[in-house]
């Protein structure tokens, strides 16, 4: 790890001017860029805390949205009574995330923003058509995530909540890497009533992404044989260490079949 300058701003203006700065990166809640620093594939000059930022946690919901502060937790996600209500697929989602000291630390904000291909929290927010907060404005979910580690984020623009759609039903299924839990393959299925379906999937390629096959046959009929015949291309998936691509396209597959039948349960 290299030297860097420590920050712990009191508000969200001096976050972001601070943010704005070349070489400066945000603490959200540091599962990602503490390793990364360590490991020296990261050195920042310029280290944000957003820690001291208490307005930018907390849960709360109008019966058709659920906005989640983008510093809340994941612990306080899958313990939260107004998501289990709201969206119970997204607390069990938030309590598969890591062990319980990376839950107890990690946060919604931090996951999105860092945008790893196999996080969970993506898949989360494209399947449940959700809406991007920052201090600058908002982002729909269909144009923020761009890639591998990135986002549509500028210099000095800090998530401040993402308010996610309520769904008729949902479920998500991932087939974790047993020692890291990150999602070899994770696909969320959204069913928002009226043929509108949503089926997200990370793990499997450099960034989340929909898989519009799925959709339309979910579409037609939300049952897990809809999508259990459904051959997913291996082109451009990830192929490493864990699996292969040809693995991960046929894991999309079994994950997808598995959350259409959480869902219906």
């Amino acid at each position: 790890m290299r030297a860097f300058q420590y920050h712990r701003p009191a508000s969200l203006a001096e976050a972001a001017a601070l943010a704005a700065r070349p070489e400066a990166k945000l603490l959200a809640g540091g599962q990602s860029l503490v390793q990364a620093m360590k490991l020296r594939l990261a050195s920042p000059s310029d280290v944000v805390d957003l820690g001291a930022l208490k307005d930018l946690a907390g849960i709360k919901t109008d019966g058709r949205t659920l906005t989640i502060g983008a510093m809340t937790r994941h612990a306080e996600v899958a313990e939260s009574a107004e998501v289990k209500k709201a969206i119970p697929a997204l607390a069990q989602l938030a309590g598969m995330i890591g062990d319980r000291q990376v839950r107890a630390m990690g946060t919604l904000g931090g996951s999105i923003a860092n945008n790893d291909p196999a996080a969970d929290y993506p898949a989360a927010v494209l399947a449940l058509d959700a809406v991007i907060h920052t201090n600058k404005g908002r982002h729909d979910v269909g144009t923020f995530f761009k890639g591998l580690y990135e986002t549509a984020l500028a210099p000095g623009e800090i998530i401040t909540a993402v308010e996610f759609r309520i769904p008729q039903r949902a479920a998500y299924m991932k087939f974790k890497n047993p020692a890291s839990r990150f999602a070899i393959v994770g696909v969320f299925v959204a069913d928002f009533g009226g043929g509108n379906v949503r089926v997200a999937v990370t793990g499997a390629g450099p960034c989340v992404f929909r898989q519009t096959e799925m959709e339309k046959a979910l579409a037609a009929k939300f049952d897990p044989a809809s999508v259990a015949s459904i051959k997913v291309s291996p082109a451009g998936l990830n192929s490493d260490l864990h699996a292969s691509a040809e693995y991960r396209a046929h894991l999309v597959t079994v994950m997808a079949k598995r959350a259409v039948e959480a869902a219906l349960k």
